[in-house]
């Protein structure tokens, strides 16, 4: 299966995003691609107003997802991002959508929220309550997760003992001292954790880091991209996944069992 990683700097304008998202689903289309992960919070960003993202919440039946809903009905991609949806008193959440086929058929309520580097996510968002589900797509189980959730290994060991093969991170990965080695080393490790491949795309521009990655099981960088708008793309394969997990069989070896999960 192909997969592919896409990643821009989101504008204050949902319309623009919303057509850039667009424009990145047809190129995915045409290079082959099932699964297209795009970044974090793609409704709208301004450096000026830390707090756009919730302000522009909208529903998941909203401007924006119906825009990409019609651009979806007339392929198989299946695309996989985060907005922010209106929840009580002028908050939000953050919610990742799953997208195929002119339907949203999965969506996740982000658990970790970033209140970390002197940033405090929860001040205007809410944080969801279950593990998100599993999705299929062209015949791999995906594991759905959302930035921070990177730095919690028990959540994705959660969803790889559930039966994830591909774990899909949209992210908007904050620059700082550190920021993009702490980014590359979890994701690798992430792989390690779980003999699963991972798809993860972060924002770029002024604030975020960029740097998207398709990872194997064995934590090697098969596609990333660098620090402006790109789409790339690479191939992921069952039958490599099942070599690793029988030569690294980390879920089977396991002598603990996970703490109880949300």
């Amino acid at each position: 299966m192909r997969v592919a990683v896409g990643q821009f700097a989101v504008t204050p304008e949902w319309r623009v995003n919303a057509q850039t998202c667009v424009t990145l689903m047809k190129s995915a289309v045409e290079q082959g691609a099932e699964l297209l992960v795009l970044p974090e919070a793609l409704l709208a960003r301004d450096d000026r107003d830390p707090d756009l993202s919730v302000k522009s919440a909208q529903p998941l039946d909203g401007g924006f997802i119906q825009h990409l809903k019609a651009q979806s009905c007339g392929d198989t991609l299946t695309t996989i991002f985060t907005v922010h949806t209106p929840s009580d008193d002028g908050r939000a959440r953050n919610t990742l959508v799953a997208l195929r086929a002119g339907e949203v058929i999965a969506h996740y309520h982000k658990l970790h929220l970033y209140d970390a580097f002197s940033i405090q996510e929860s001040k205007r968002v809410d944080a969801g309550q279950t593990l998100p589900p599993l999705i299929e797509v062209a015949g791999f189980k995906v594991g759905l997760m959302t930035c921070y959730d990177l730095r919690f290994p028990d959540m994705a060991l959660a969803l790889a003992l559930q039966g994830a093969e591909i774990l899909a991170l949209p992210a908007a990965w904050v620059r700082g001292p550190l920021k993009e080695h702490h980014w590359s080393t979890l994701l690798a490790a992430r792989a390690l954790d779980t003999t699963c491949y991972v798809v993860a795309s972060g924002e770029c521009g002024s604030r975020n880091i960029g740097q998207s990655y398709i990872i194997d099981p064995l934590g090697i960088t098969l596609a990333g991209a660098g620090l402006s708008p790109q789409l790339v793309v690479s191939e992921v394969s069952r039958d490599h996944l099942l070599t690793v997990r029988q030569q690294l069989p980390v879920l089977e070896n396991r002598r603990f069992a996970l703490p109880q999960l949300i």
